[in-house]
């Protein structure tokens, strides 16, 4: 199985290529587009400013390329809302594959810290089992537990698949077609996010 993850210098590709090796996953990191194309599997990593990894993703003419990818697309954190319609982080226009806006939090008291970091618990819209093959594991246990590092989240929409609740709820993963998100980290996120990542080489 070939597994790329797209290099457009973004912050978490290494611990992202690190999670994969303990998997017995050996990736390619590339920005190249024959590459990318031959891939069973691609994975859109990201930490950093959304602004300019788009500006990153335009200099490799990735952003009109990457939604033409017909295989499995994992995106993480800001990979995810960089797929998103838009962010208000440099009032960047994503790349629309998830016609939804990426906002930023606001504190609404003085428990409400920003960025939210650390542990929570993701479910369904509805509180119940998940329905997306990346959470196969989480139907039949509790591993629901996944690390989030982020200032700005995705709104509930209609390709919302796991919800999270901070401050007020928001969009944790998100699924279209051939295109799966996680705002959360799951190279961070101990089992849970091992699970993940297996349930999402097994597409």
């Amino acid at each position: 199985m070939k597994i790329v993850i797209i290099d457009y210098k973004a912050g978490n590709i290494r611990s992202v290529d690190f999670a994969l090796q303990r998997l017995g996953i050996n990736a390619v990191v590339s920005a190249d587009k024959d590459v990318l194309r031959s891939a069973d599997k691609i994975i859109f990593p990201g930490v950093g400013h959304a602004e300019s990894a788009m500006q990153h993703l335009k200099n490799a003419d990735l952003d009109t390329f990457i939604p033409t990818l017909k295989q499995p697309v994992l995106g993480i954190c800001l990979g995810m809302q960089l797929l998103c319609s838009h962010t208000e982080e440099g009032n960047t226009k994503g790349l629309g594959i998830f016609d939804v806006n990426v906002k930023e939090f606001k504190p609404i008291n003085s428990v409400d810290k920003v960025p939210h970091m650390g542990w929570n618990t993701t479910e369904n819209l509805k509180g119940e089992l998940f329905d997306s093959d990346l959470f196969n594991k989480a139907k039949d246990s509790n591993q629901n537990q996944f690390y989030f590092v982020h200032t700005y989240y995705a709104e509930l929409c209609k390709d919302t698949v796991a919800s999270c609740d901070y401050i007020l709820p928001f969009s944790a993963a998100l699924q279209k077609d051939n295109f799966y998100a996680a705002q959360f980290h799951p190279e961070k996120s101990a089992d849970a996010g091992e699970e993940l990542l297996k349930n999402f080489l097994k597409l």
